[in-house]
Protein backbone atom coordinates (compact mmCIF):
# COMPACT_ATOMS: atom_id res chain seq x y z
CA UNK A 1 0.00 0.00 0.00
CA UNK A 2 1.06 3.48 -1.32
CA UNK A 3 3.10 5.41 1.80
CA UNK A 4 0.99 8.44 0.65
CA UNK A 5 -2.05 6.49 1.86
CA UNK A 6 -2.38 6.78 5.50
CA UNK A 7 -6.30 5.98 6.43
CA UNK A 8 -7.65 3.17 4.89
CA UNK A 9 -11.69 3.22 5.03
CA UNK A 10 -13.61 -0.71 4.57
CA UNK A 11 -17.12 -1.51 4.24
CA UNK A 12 -18.04 -4.07 6.27
CA UNK A 13 -20.83 -6.98 4.66
CA UNK A 14 -19.45 -8.89 1.26
CA UNK A 15 -16.14 -6.48 1.80
CA UNK A 16 -15.03 -7.89 5.17
CA UNK A 17 -17.56 -11.14 6.19
CA UNK A 18 -20.23 -12.62 4.57
CA UNK A 19 -23.77 -12.93 5.55
CA UNK A 20 -25.23 -16.61 4.90
CA UNK A 21 -27.98 -17.75 5.40
CA UNK A 22 -28.57 -20.94 8.26
CA UNK A 23 -28.79 -24.72 7.19
CA UNK A 24 -31.22 -25.67 9.50
CA UNK A 25 -33.88 -22.85 10.33
CA UNK A 26 -34.44 -18.72 8.83
CA UNK A 27 -36.57 -15.92 8.87
CA UNK A 28 -38.20 -17.33 6.16
CA UNK A 29 -39.37 -20.43 7.27
CA UNK A 30 -41.05 -19.14 10.33
CA UNK A 31 -43.43 -17.30 8.28
CA UNK A 32 -43.74 -20.38 5.56
CA UNK A 33 -41.86 -18.30 1.97
CA UNK A 34 -38.84 -18.61 0.18
CA UNK A 35 -35.55 -16.81 1.14
CA UNK A 36 -35.85 -14.69 -2.08
CA UNK A 37 -39.19 -13.58 -1.07
CA UNK A 38 -37.96 -12.25 2.42
CA UNK A 39 -35.26 -10.50 0.82
CA UNK A 40 -37.48 -8.68 -1.36
CA UNK A 41 -39.71 -7.30 1.89
CA UNK A 42 -36.53 -7.23 3.79
CA UNK A 43 -34.30 -5.15 2.03
CA UNK A 44 -37.46 -2.66 0.72
CA UNK A 45 -36.12 0.63 0.14
CA UNK A 46 -38.31 2.47 2.24
CA UNK A 47 -38.03 0.02 5.20
CA UNK A 48 -34.09 -0.08 4.94
CA UNK A 49 -33.21 3.60 4.49
CA UNK A 50 -35.51 3.75 7.96
CA UNK A 51 -33.81 1.26 10.23
CA UNK A 52 -30.26 2.15 8.59
CA UNK A 53 -30.11 5.87 9.07
CA UNK A 54 -31.86 5.49 12.63
CA UNK A 55 -35.55 6.36 12.29
CA UNK A 56 -36.07 2.56 13.65
CA UNK A 57 -33.90 1.59 16.51
CA UNK A 58 -36.27 -1.13 18.46
CA UNK A 59 -35.44 -4.43 16.75
CA UNK A 60 -38.82 -6.15 17.52
CA UNK A 61 -40.27 -3.08 15.45
CA UNK A 62 -37.86 -3.07 12.83
CA UNK A 63 -39.05 -7.33 12.42
CA UNK A 64 -42.95 -6.07 12.62
CA UNK A 65 -42.21 -3.27 9.76
CA UNK A 66 -41.15 -6.28 7.58
CA UNK A 67 -43.80 -8.25 8.05
CA UNK A 68 -46.43 -5.68 7.49
CA UNK A 69 -44.69 -4.81 4.57
CA UNK A 70 -45.46 -8.52 3.93
CA UNK A 71 -49.25 -8.40 4.61
CA UNK A 72 -49.55 -11.43 6.87
CA UNK A 73 -50.72 -12.13 10.04
CA UNK A 74 -48.17 -13.41 12.99
CA UNK A 75 -47.91 -14.25 16.37
CA UNK A 76 -46.05 -12.53 18.30
CA UNK A 77 -44.12 -15.49 19.53
CA UNK A 78 -43.09 -16.24 15.33
CA UNK A 79 -42.19 -12.38 15.33
CA UNK A 80 -39.86 -13.05 18.56
CA UNK A 81 -38.33 -16.22 16.65
CA UNK A 82 -38.16 -14.26 13.49
CA UNK A 83 -35.83 -11.96 15.60
CA UNK A 84 -33.76 -14.26 17.14
CA UNK A 85 -32.62 -15.83 13.94
CA UNK A 86 -31.93 -12.61 12.33
CA UNK A 87 -29.82 -11.69 15.34
CA UNK A 88 -28.32 -14.91 15.11
CA UNK A 89 -27.72 -15.06 11.32
CA UNK A 90 -25.76 -11.83 11.63
CA UNK A 91 -24.42 -12.30 14.71
CA UNK A 92 -22.52 -15.73 13.01
CA UNK A 93 -21.18 -13.07 9.91
CA UNK A 94 -19.48 -10.37 12.31
CA UNK A 95 -17.96 -13.64 14.45
CA UNK A 96 -16.73 -16.06 11.63
CA UNK A 97 -14.55 -13.57 9.67
CA UNK A 98 -12.23 -15.45 7.03
CA UNK A 99 -8.88 -16.03 8.44
CA UNK A 100 -6.98 -14.04 5.34
CA UNK A 101 -8.65 -10.67 5.49
CA UNK A 102 -7.77 -10.99 9.23
CA UNK A 103 -4.28 -11.22 8.24
CA UNK A 104 -4.30 -8.32 5.68
CA UNK A 105 -5.94 -6.23 8.74
CA UNK A 106 -3.66 -7.15 10.87
CA UNK A 107 -0.55 -6.84 8.24
CA UNK A 108 -2.08 -3.10 7.05
CA UNK A 109 -2.15 -1.70 11.27
CA UNK A 110 1.88 -3.31 11.88
CA UNK A 111 3.09 -1.27 8.54
CA UNK A 112 1.05 2.11 10.34
CA UNK A 113 -1.93 2.59 8.34
CA UNK A 114 -4.89 3.56 10.02
CA UNK A 115 -8.05 1.59 9.69
CA UNK A 116 -11.94 2.95 9.31
CA UNK A 117 -15.51 1.17 9.28
CA UNK A 118 -18.02 2.93 7.37
CA UNK A 119 -21.08 0.35 6.84
CA UNK A 120 -24.57 0.73 5.94
CA UNK A 121 -26.34 -1.15 8.98
CA UNK A 122 -29.03 -1.09 11.56
CA UNK A 123 -28.78 -1.89 15.22
CA UNK A 124 -30.04 -5.64 14.43
CA UNK A 125 -26.95 -5.87 11.51
CA UNK A 126 -24.34 -4.48 14.24
CA UNK A 127 -25.62 -5.64 17.71
CA UNK A 128 -22.26 -8.34 17.91
CA UNK A 129 -19.59 -5.66 16.63
CA UNK A 130 -17.90 -5.85 19.41
CA UNK A 131 -17.82 -8.96 19.82
CA UNK A 132 -16.43 -9.50 15.95
CA UNK A 133 -12.41 -10.29 15.52
CA UNK A 134 -12.75 -7.45 13.45
CA UNK A 135 -13.24 -5.26 16.35
CA UNK A 136 -9.94 -4.46 17.84
CA UNK A 137 -8.31 -3.93 14.83
CA UNK A 138 -10.32 -0.91 13.48
CA UNK A 139 -9.26 2.77 14.78
CA UNK A 140 -13.15 3.91 14.60
CA UNK A 141 -16.28 2.08 13.02
CA UNK A 142 -19.09 4.32 11.37
CA UNK A 143 -22.60 2.84 11.38
CA UNK A 144 -24.86 4.40 8.97
CA UNK A 145 -28.15 3.85 11.65
CA UNK A 146 -25.79 6.31 14.38
CA UNK A 147 -24.58 8.43 11.49
CA UNK A 148 -28.13 8.97 10.34
CA UNK A 149 -26.57 8.76 6.48
CA UNK A 150 -26.38 5.74 4.24
CA UNK A 151 -23.57 5.40 1.37
CA UNK A 152 -23.64 7.06 -1.02
CA UNK A 153 -24.09 10.11 0.51
CA UNK A 154 -21.36 12.17 1.54
CA UNK A 155 -22.49 13.25 5.14
CA UNK A 156 -21.49 9.65 6.18
CA UNK A 157 -17.83 10.11 4.33
CA UNK A 158 -17.40 13.23 6.18
CA UNK A 159 -18.08 12.11 9.61
CA UNK A 160 -15.57 9.50 8.96
CA UNK A 161 -12.74 11.48 7.66
CA UNK A 162 -13.47 14.07 10.43
CA UNK A 163 -13.15 11.03 13.30
CA UNK A 164 -10.08 10.26 11.60
CA UNK A 165 -8.65 13.76 11.36
CA UNK A 166 -8.02 12.92 7.77
CA UNK A 167 -7.77 13.99 4.10
CA UNK A 168 -9.70 12.23 1.06
CA UNK A 169 -6.26 12.50 -0.86
CA UNK A 170 -4.73 10.33 1.63
CA UNK A 171 -7.06 8.00 1.99
CA UNK A 172 -8.60 4.95 0.12
CA UNK A 173 -11.91 3.62 0.71
CA UNK A 174 -12.37 -0.90 -0.19
CA UNK A 175 -15.46 -1.90 -0.76
CA UNK A 176 -18.13 -4.49 -2.52
CA UNK A 177 -19.39 -1.80 -4.63
CA UNK A 178 -22.62 -1.95 -2.84
CA UNK A 179 -25.03 1.23 -2.87
CA UNK A 180 -22.72 3.03 -4.93
CA UNK A 181 -19.95 3.35 -2.34
CA UNK A 182 -17.42 3.40 -4.67
CA UNK A 183 -18.90 6.61 -6.27
CA UNK A 184 -19.21 8.78 -3.18
CA UNK A 185 -15.97 7.99 -1.63
CA UNK A 186 -14.37 8.54 -5.22
CA UNK A 187 -16.51 12.33 -5.63
CA UNK A 188 -15.00 13.19 -2.36
CA UNK A 189 -11.44 12.60 -3.38
CA UNK A 190 -10.53 8.81 -2.22
CA UNK A 191 -9.31 6.32 -4.16
CA UNK A 192 -11.10 3.42 -4.13
CA UNK A 193 -10.11 -0.17 -4.50
CA UNK A 194 -13.71 -2.68 -5.78
CA UNK A 195 -12.76 -6.30 -3.81
CA UNK A 196 -14.57 -9.45 -5.42
CA UNK A 197 -13.51 -11.96 -2.94
CA UNK A 198 -16.72 -12.21 -0.86
CA UNK A 199 -18.83 -11.35 -3.39
CA UNK A 200 -18.67 -12.37 -6.97
CA UNK A 201 -19.89 -10.18 -9.92
CA UNK A 202 -20.95 -10.90 -13.28
CA UNK A 203 -19.38 -8.80 -16.41
CA UNK A 204 -22.07 -6.14 -16.63
CA UNK A 205 -21.78 -5.50 -12.82
CA UNK A 206 -18.33 -4.99 -12.69
CA UNK A 207 -17.88 -3.01 -15.97
CA UNK A 208 -20.36 -0.67 -13.61
CA UNK A 209 -18.58 -1.12 -10.77
CA UNK A 210 -15.03 -0.62 -12.43
CA UNK A 211 -16.30 2.99 -13.43
CA UNK A 212 -15.47 4.09 -10.05
CA UNK A 213 -12.91 1.64 -9.21
CA UNK A 214 -8.98 3.34 -8.96
CA UNK A 215 -8.37 -1.03 -8.69
CA UNK A 216 -10.07 -4.13 -8.51
CA UNK A 217 -8.89 -7.25 -6.30
CA UNK A 218 -10.45 -10.81 -6.81
CA UNK A 219 -7.84 -11.96 -3.80
CA UNK A 220 -7.63 -10.40 -0.49
CA UNK A 221 -4.37 -9.87 -0.03
CA UNK A 222 -3.76 -7.87 -3.28
CA UNK A 223 -4.47 -4.81 -1.19
CA UNK A 224 -0.82 -5.61 0.70
CA UNK A 225 0.79 -5.39 -2.86
CA UNK A 226 -1.18 -1.92 -4.45
CA UNK A 227 1.02 0.68 -5.29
Amino acid sequence: MKNHINVIFFDLFFTLVTLKYNELKNENDVLKITKEQWEVYAEDNELYKKRATGGEKVPIKIIENIIEKIGIQVSNQDKNQILKLRIERFKKSLIEVDSKILDVLINLKKSGKRICLISNADVIDVKYWRKSPLYNLFDEAIFSYKAGFLKLESEIYSIALNKMNAKPEECIFIGDGGYSELKGAKKLGMKTILTTYLLKRDEEQLNKLNEFADYHIKDFRQIEDID
